[in-house]
């Protein structure tokens, strides 16, 4: 099967196309790819950095550990110095010491959300951030160069290349620590003792938040925590019909409040103290709200076109410019580097604030959940509330849909734009959009979004409504769509 890379890297299954010999030609291609000195936009970097510096981490899939040590014995042999994590640890830290070491690149080994039989490649640029679709186009030319000139990778014993100081193993937590203590308030949290419970999903954000919340008044308790490579044959994203456990944490009285990340710790999901699942959506517009009423922070929001649009309306409200990105935090995080951006995130949990890396953070965005119910003095279902009776109610829902055959997303979005209807359900159709895939906008704020898979023959059919009565007309027209197009 031939290699590419997607909206965040490559991901396959392992030893079947994941294997150590295309692993090491991939590397080869990202080594090959920074030599050729084209590898960083200079204009979205504040200083030159060390073209010999590569980070390296891994998650805590199967093999992940033994795949982070062949990338670095590659890049070792391209004349690099590679700093190689001792352990696993989440992408963020790795992102995060990428632009705080000043290197000129950084390698995850991590498939992130996906069922454990993955595992994948995450590339980040100097910057700390996911590198760009032309960055690792790049790495595909080179890729498929090599393969057709037969050149295999350059390889150095690992032993050879620690006595020559080319790899060098780090814990990247501490000072990744250091960097969150200026992002959130921990005084806060030597008040009101807090009964926290942190579900990791088994994934490399493990012991993570616990770490860092030792010596508060916070009380955390941690489930499926300890290392399992196959995550317990769960899925390791934190959506609602993947978090049981927690919610039975919650529901035992074990904590008032639950946080999840997923299996790289860059997404973020949570549980209120009713066992209730509360989305990436609400997580969302409760920071926005909190940086600027309490905070008294502005700036930019940014968002996919597959998020809420609750954060339009309280933007509205604050006087904030919003911009709505195509699917991939890889364009939030354009904005975040060019412009003065507050807060930008994703409907998937991936969502960042001012002052941290222009990457999804799980970590980062479960402690700022803490500090705004810390800082309310409120439990997280209330605050939910409260935040749907304000700019609500949304109800949100996405299904995919499968088709017989592929479809072209230019084609479909040409043909549903000349096919617009004037209304779905009861609202007419006020505004329609084209960024990623077609949106239709209603004209109370309800959104309709198709967007074919590049990959595989699906339609992603998302849906926000302002009653659940509307979010299923806006799905029954979605499978009309699918099914018209299978």
């Amino acid at each position: 099967m031939p290699i590419n890379f997607g909206t965040d890297g490559w991901r396959a299954v392992i030893s079947e196309t994941f294997t150590f010999h295309n692993l090491r030609m991939v590397a080869q291609a990202i080594a090959d790819t920074i030599r050729s000195k084209t590898w960083n936009d200079p204009q979205m970097l504040k200083q030159t950095p060390d073209f010999d510096k590569v980070i390296v981490g891994f998650d805590s899939r199967f093999l992940s550990d033994r795949y982070g040590s062949e990338v670095a014995r590659v890049l070792a042999a391209n004349g690099f110095k590679v700093l190689l994590t001792q352990s696993d640890c989440p992408t963020p830290a790795i992102s995060f010491t990428v632009a705080q070491m000043n290197a000129v690149a950084g390698i995850m080994i991590t498939a992130s959300h996906n069922a454990p039989r993955y595992n994948g490649v995450k590339v980040k640029a100097a910057f700390g951030g996911s590198a760009s679709p032309e960055q690792c186009a790049k790495v595909e030319v080179y890729l498929n160069d090599n393969e057709e000139q037969a050149r295999g990778p350059n390889l150095m014993e690992y032993d050879t290349a620690k006595e020559q100081g080319l790899i060098q193993r780090f814990n990247p937590i501490p000072a990744y620590y250091n960097h969150l203590r200026t992002l959130i308030n921990f005084d806060l949290f030597s008040e009101e003792p807090m009964h926290v419970v942190v579900d990791s999903m088994y994934g490399s954000g493990r012991g993570t938040i616990k770490g860092i919340l030792q010596g508060t008044s916070c009380e955390v308790i941690e489930i499926r925590s300890d290392m399992n490579p196959g995550f317990g044959g769960c899925h390791p994203e934190p959506i609602a019909k993947h978090l049981g456990p927690l919610m039975g944490a919650i529901a035992s009285g074990q904590g008032s409040i639950g946080l999840a990340t997923d299996g790289d710790a860059d997404r973020i999901g949570a549980v209120d103290e009713c066992s209730n699942f509360v989305d990436p959506h609400k997580i969302m517009a409760l920071a926005l709200k909190h940086l600027v009423e309490v905070r008294g922070m502005t700036g930019a929001v940014v968002r996919t076109v597959s998020t809420t649009r609750m954060v339009d309306r309280l933007a509205k409200q604050y006087g904030l410019p919003v911009y709505e990105t195509p699917v991939g935090f890889n364009h939030i995080a354009d904005h975040m580097l060019h412009n003065d951006v507050l807060i930008g995130g994703e409907e998937s949990g991936g969502i960042s604030f001012k002052g941290h890396i222009p990457e999804g953070d799980g970590i980062l965005m479960g402690l700022l959940l803490l500090e705004i119910v810390a800082s309310a003095g409120k439990p997280l279902g209330v605050l939910v509330k409260e935040l749907l009776e304000e700019v609500g109610p949304a109800f949100y829902e996405r299904s995919d849909m499968r088709l017989l055959h592929p479809v072209s997303k230019n084609v479909l979005v040409a043909d549903l734009i000349n096919k617009a209807p004037a209304a779905i359900g009861p609202e007419k159709v006020a505004d329609i959009l084209t960024n990623d895939g077609i949106k239709y906008i209603m004209a109370d704020d309800s959104w309709l979004l198709i967007r074919p898979s590049g990959t595989e023959p699906v339609l992603r059919v998302y849906a926000e409504g302002r009653s659940p009565e509307m979010v299923k007309a806006l799905l029954d027209f979605g499978k009309q769509i699918a099914d018209s197009v299978s």
